[in-house]
Parts: C-alpha cells; structure tokens; sequence
C-alpha cells in the first residue's frame, strides 16, 4: 500500500487524541445517568468504596416502576438513584479500581466517567496491535481497525460513562492479541501462564470475557498446526490447551465459590438471581405471543444496527433517518467488500499465511461467540441493543476495514458503482409502477454510485486519502451526535 494513510510520524497518536478529545467531551456533557445502567454501576462503586466490601443482589434491587419514573422525568436532582441497584451481582475488578477513583474525587460522576475514557484509549492501541500482528505490512489496516474502535458513535457513548465494558473489552482484546500472538510465534508455556492470568482478570471483570475459555486452546491447537504441521497433537498440546484454563480458574475460584455460596444453586455468576429480581423487564416469549416472529425479528434487527451505531441515553434518543441511511449504505459497501476479499483468498489459497488464516479465523469465531451470546441473552429478554456487540468490535473493525479496501480499489469502486447505480434504477422504477417513490433512498444511492465512480477515475496515490474519509465522517458524526442529538433531547 501507499505511505499517503500513514505519512503523519504518529498517526495512532493522533487517533487515540481525536479519541480523547470526544469521549472528554461526552462525559463531560452528558447529562448525569443518561447512560444505559449507569446509576446501578454508580452505585456499586460507592457501596464498594463507603463500605469496603462486595455488595449482594437482592430483591428490590431493580425497581422497575421507579427506574421508569426517573428515567422519564430525566433524572431530576429531587428523584434519588440510590433505589437502582440490580448491577450488584457483576465481578468487582472494575468497580475495585472505580471505588479508588471515587475516593480520591469524593464521589463526583466525572473522574468516574474519565477513568472509563481512560481504558477506552488503551483499547485502540491493543486493537491497533492485534491487527498489526496479523497484517505487519498494512499499517492501514491496523489504523482503519482502531479508529473505527474509537469513532462508533455508540462505542463513544458507552465508553464515557460508569460501567465495566471498557475494561471487559480492554481485557478481551487483550487476550486476542496474546493468542494472536502465541498463533504467530508459538513460545513457552509461560507465555500461557500470563495468559490464564489475563483471562482470569477478565472472569472478575465481566461475564463476557467467558468467550475467551474455547478460544484459548483452540488457539494453541492452530499454533501447534502452523508450527509443528508434520507432527501430531499430543499430550504436550493437551497440557498447553489446559494450563491457560487452569491458571483463569485458580485466579477466578474463590469470586466463583463467593457467589455459589451467598446465591446458592451453584449460581457462580449470579445470572440466576439477576434474572430473577428484573421483574418487569420485556420477556421475549411475551413478545414472541404478542407481536409475532416476524415483527419481533424485524424490529431486533432495525434496533441492534440503530443502536450499535447511534441510539443514546437509555435507548431513548436516535438519530435522523438520513444518518441511518448513510451508514447502512457504508455497512452495505464495507460488507460487500468484505465478501470479496474472502472470495479472494479462497481463490488465491496462497494469499496469505498459515498463521494469518489462523488468526483470522480466530477473531471470527471470537465474533461469532458475541454474536451467539447476544442471541442468547435475546432469547429471554428483549435487550435489543447493539452495544452487546461491543465486546467484538475489534474483528468487527477489521472486518469493516478489509472491505472498505476492497471496494476502494479502482475494480471495486467500478462494481460498487454499478450495483449502487442498479439499485437506484431499481427504486425509480418501483416508484413509477407504484407511484410511491422512496426518494431519499434513491437519492443516496445515486450519490453513492457518483462517489464510487469518482473513487475509480482517481489515481491511486489518493486511496489511502479516500480510505481515511470514512473514519473523518465518524468523528465529525460523534461530535454531531453529542451536540445536535444528546444534549438537547437529554438536558434536564
């Protein structure tokens, strides 16, 4: 590739303080609990830090009417939060270093909010690091991958308020790349000594780092593969695939046995007694009774992209369709792409290296875990939120990022041209035959295909310039989110 993406001397610098500059702004000028949970992380924190020790989901602790109350009324200063409790069940580590913070800042809401822009920031250099493993000599890959961590309108949101998601993620990205690593290298099983410890830390972050458990031995049965391929697995590949996993539960044993005690019913996560005080929370089956299977589906599906993007305070605030539209046209493109390259290194098997397919696949089947365990969760409650995707958004990045290359290739530009061309025409003449023209639609399709059209007359010296426009577009929407969406609809 061309050095035009990259010819800044720090171009990752220079994202991580974009990034910095609106997570700052975000936490400082969202109004106060008007993120999704935020009053029930807050108030595990202070538990924490006023009574020095781990605080036990009961019932009441999610009340329902009265979180409903508030929430409406906007969170005024006269209405406590104290009432709304029910994130008591979650692991401490995060909330152990928020009570530090909220010690040394008495309390305040903003340094709590900070702390988690903190961790957001070293999430875009360890996703920046995972790719470069995988892809050494496309350094814009590594960079397209990390700004779009850091620019996802949502993501942004999330990450500048009181919870432990940053740090879930920062862990289990963590551990991707340790194991994207260990693929590519191999090593000493010391090596996987500190990667039990990382997923242990994870177990006493978030319930979502549990998708690292399959991944790890699996990752070191693909090593074994890449590295020893005319030797069979033995007992010393059956020892490494254990030793990650024993380490993780030794760190997390006594926070699992805590649990089953205090909860009983073996419940070692306190899933079972947090599913059982949400009274009042939309179940799935009543849904399924009430509305259909095809209406539940379709409005899963418009809310998980709506919210995954751009759809703020306690999913009550979402954007203009315009914006909607623009972006799925990009998701459209970037997917697309995304095909081709995979049909691309099936047909040239020597594209890339054993250790890259490897490690590819890796982070699909670390996406493709999120994915499940979000449908999961969906098939009790109705939690149609996209920001349960977050745990995948490096993959996710990269994948966004490989397609967005493929298409801006002057060949893909040319395709794209014409199936956004295509698609146009195609709504004009449903629009003549039914006299019910979807006029922005057609409108930005044809746009799109005038852009993908200019993309294919350039020369390639601007492609790493046309590739970089796309995460431009992502931090001015962030900035046009907080000023033109959250902070009028949120304000008290």
């Amino acid at each position: 590739m061309s050095n035009s993406f990259v010819r800044f001397k720090n171009p990752l610098t220079a994202i991580v303080l974009a990034y910095l500059v609106v997570g700052a702004l975000y936490a400082a000028l969202t109004p106060p609990w008007q993120a999704p949970d935020e009053p029930a992380h807050y108030n595990y924190v202070r538990y924490l830090a006023e009574n020095r020790r781990l605080p036990v989901l009961q019932m009441g602790d999610y009340p329902h009417d009265y979180l409903e109350e508030i929430k409406a009324a906007k969170f005024p200063a006269t209405m406590s939060i104290e009432p709304i409790r029910y994130e008591f069940y979650q692991p401490p580590l995060y909330y152990i270093l928020a009570a530090v913070v909220y010690a040394l800042f008495g309390g305040r809401l903003l340094p709590l909010r900070l702390l988690s822009v903190l961790l957001g920031a070293a999430l875009l250099r360890v996703a920046y690091c995972i790719v470069k493993e995988v892809f050494p000599h496309r350094e814009g890959l590594a960079l397209g991958t990390a700004a779009f961590v850091a620019f996802v309108p949502m993501h942004v949101a999330m990450t500048a308020a009181v919870n432990n998601d940053a740090l879930a993620e920062l862990i289990l990205a963590g551990i991707l790349w340790m194991l994207v690593r260990y693929i590519k290298e191999g090593g000493r099983e010391r090596r996987l000594v500190g990667l039990g410890v990382l997923m242990g830390l994870g177990l006493l972050t978030k319930a979502t780092t549990l998708i690292a458990l399959p991944l790890a031995p699996l990752a070191v049965v693909a090593s074994d593969l890449v590295h020893r391929p005319s030797e069979r697995l033995d007992a010393g590949t059956l020892r490494r695939c254990l030793l990650p996993l024993g380490c993780c539960l030794l760190l997390a044993l006594p926070w699992l046995a805590r649990n089953a005690l205090v909860y009983g019913d073996l419940d070692i996560l306190g899933q079972k007694r947090h599913d059982a005080i949400v009274v009042g929370q939309p179940r799935t089956s009543e849904w399924l009774a009430r509305y259909g299977a095809a209406e539940v589906a379709r409005r899963f599906l418009l809310t998980t992209f709506r919210s995954f993007w751009a759809q703020f305070g306690w999913m009550g605030v979402p954007v203009d369709e315009r914006i909607y539209l623009a972006l799925a046209l990009l998701c459209l493109a970037a997917g697309l792409g995304f095909v081709l390259f995979v049909i691309k290194v099936f047909r040239r098997p020597n594209l890339l290296a054993p250790f890259q397919k490897s490690a590819l696949a890796l982070l699909a089947l670390s996406f493709l875990l999120s994915l499940l365990s979000y449908l999961w969760y969906n098939a009790k409650f109705v939690q149609h939120q996209g920001r349960y995707l977050f745990p995948a958004l490096v993959p996710i990045g990269l994948a966004f990022s490989l397609g967005l290359r493929e298409v801006l290739a002057r060949k893909g530009a040319r395709t794209m041209a014409v199936l956004f061309l295509a698609a146009a025409l195609i709504l004009v003449v449903k629009g003549l035959a039914t006299r019910d023209f979807n006029r922005l639609s057609i409108v930005a399709l044809g746009g799109g295909a005038l852009a993908f059209v200019a993309k294919a007359l350039l020369p390639e010296r601007y492609d790493d310039i046309a590739f970089a426009l796309p995460y431009v577009g992502l931090f001015a929407l962030d900035l046009l989110c907080l000023f033109g969406f959250i902070i009028p609809s949120l304000a008290p």
